[in-house]
């Protein structure tokens, strides 16, 4: 048995249960620890203020979390002090019982423009000069800003967001281990359950059930792939049935104690061609170069770079052209699915601890069929480690055999 088929869905269901912390989920403690580092950047850059919109965020540094709307909800940090929080005013009692991190509370009536309320207040306790802006603050926010902002100069907030974001602490690494430690398990037993004439929608919602089971929150998403749709990264709008000889990609996260799982694996179901194992194997070893790159004090584009070069050299893209490897190499991970830094190339940011990112340099050969290995790399002061262990091979993806 190689780990590909031979058990039923309720069997492999049954095995799966949540794994021990590692970590407590993040608490006020380090909520409050985040939000003085942010305003050590803020003062360092001459930042007067920082808005958080009701993004990711906004919950790293508040613990809050909203729906994004057309109202205004979110918060803003001055150089020192408490946070302060915007709300419309019907929702502030409500407010009040979600706060863990004390602050003052800028609420707005209906038929206020909410942005006005917000630099009106900012200016009455004395702010002025740049204030930064979420970077995933919407259009029509900004603009308010924009009109409102008087003697406030609108600038990229990235600069700090992205900067405490990126490194994370020993804390975050350890909720994150757990939550791709757990991901790891579903996908085994997700292989385990293959058989011809299964659908992709079955082991979809075969996906959701195994990870409600480890314990986590929700599934951010579910790719499940049968054949030549496996040359298309982020899937086709229809489903497959499972014949033998596919090649099988399952592309699959979810979110545990607020970090984020994201690992795929591809690997055949029946015996595999050459073609299958060549590119399967090119895949692997494109994966295994940007390992080998992501040194302390590279630049991120290296990694993409070192994917390239494996993949060139055997005769495939160049650049992003296809057959070959159409996308960057890998993308940070943290309480988004895709946050900085990016592996691509002239992405100039050099590697440090803390900083981690997916490694899925994927080939994709249209009308064939394509392979991504997909497991996620957290830099430590000795250099990278695997949050997961690479797949094994082709036809023995978890190693079971070994």
């Amino acid at each position: 048995m190689n780990g590909i088929g031979g058990t039923s869905i309720n069997a492999a269901l049954n095995q799966l249960k949540p794994l021990p912390r590692l970590a407590d989920p993040i608490g006020q403690p380090e909520r409050l620890t985040r939000i003085a580092q942010a305003q050590y950047f803020m003062r360092e850059q001459g930042m007067a203020a920082l808005w958080l919109d009701a993004s990711t965020s906004l919950t790293y540094f508040t613990g809050l979390s909203f729906g994004r709307s057309e109202r205004l909800h979110g918060a803003v940090l001055l150089q020192s002090g408490p946070p302060l929080y915007v709300s419309p005013a019907f929702e502030v009692e409500k407010l009040l019982t979600m706060i863990s991190v004390e602050g003052e509370i800028i609420q707005w009536d209906e038929h206020d423009s909410p942005t006005q309320v917000v630099m009106n207040a900012l200016r009455a306790r004395g702010a002025s000069g740049p204030m930064g802006l979420d970077e995933l603050t919407p259009f029509f926010t900004s603009e308010g800003f924009r009109r409102a902002a008087d003697r406030f100069e609108l600038v990229e907030g990235a600069a700090v967001t992205a900067a405490c974001r990126m490194h994370k602490t020993p804390q975050e690494i350890a909720l994150m281990q757990r939550a791709m430690d757990s991901t790891l398990l579903v996908h085994k037993a997700a292989a385990s359950i293959l058989h011809e004439g299964i659908t992709t929608t079955e082991v979809q919602a075969f996906l959701h059930e195994a990870h409600r089971r480890m314990g986590f929150s929700k599934l951010l998403f579910d790719i499940v792939l049968f054949g030549a749709p496996t040359a298309y990264p982020h899937g086709v709008p229809y489903p497959q049935t499972l014949a033998k000889g596919d090649m099988v990609l399952i592309d699959v996260g979810g979110e545990l104690d607020g970090y984020l799982s994201d690992i795929t694996r591809t690997f055949v179901f029946g015996d595999a061609t050459a073609r299958q194992k060549q590119i399967w194997s090119l895949e692997k070893a494109a994966q295994q170069a940007v390992f080998a790159a992501a040194q302390l004090g590279a630049p991120c584009s290296a990694l993409d770079d070192a994917a390239r070069r494996v993949v060139t050299a055997a005769g495939f893209g160049p650049d992003y052209q296809v057959p070959g490897l159409p996308h960057r190499a890998g993308h940070g991970i943290g309480l988004d699915i895709h946050e900085p830094p990016y592996i691509v190339r002239g992405n100039t940011t050099p590697l440090a601890p803390g900083m981690c990112f997916s490694n899925e340099p994927m080939i994709c050969a249209y009308g064939e069929f394509g392979v991504r290995l997909e497991d996620h790399i957290y830099m430590t002061a000795d250099g990278p480690r695997w949050f997961t262990q690479p797949a094994h091979s082709i036809d023995d993806p978890f190693g079971v055999t070994l």
